[in-house]
């Protein structure tokens, strides 16, 4: 019965771990959509730049899911 149960606590354990690190990588894709909105209404000008940079960030923070989904 305690294999079972220590068995099942580390299933458990990844899922949660995966599911933080996909909940986190969600809220830094927000957060860099939220933030670069906010800089193209300040500056419409600056759009492409903005763009760029945001893809770019937006990238690095799916890339805490991946490292969450696979390493975890």
């Amino acid at each position: 019965m305690i294999e079972i149960l220590a068995e099942l606590q580390g299933d458990l354990g990844q899922g949660l771990t995966k599911g933080l690190g996909c909940l986190a990588a969600a809220f830094g894709v927000a957060m860099v959509g939220a933030k670069a909105v906010e800089a193209v209404g300040r500056n419409p000008g600056a759009s492409g730049k903005v763009l760029v940079q945001s893809i770019i960030g937006m990238a690095l923070a799916e890339a805490v899911a991946f490292y969450a989904l696979f390493l975890g």
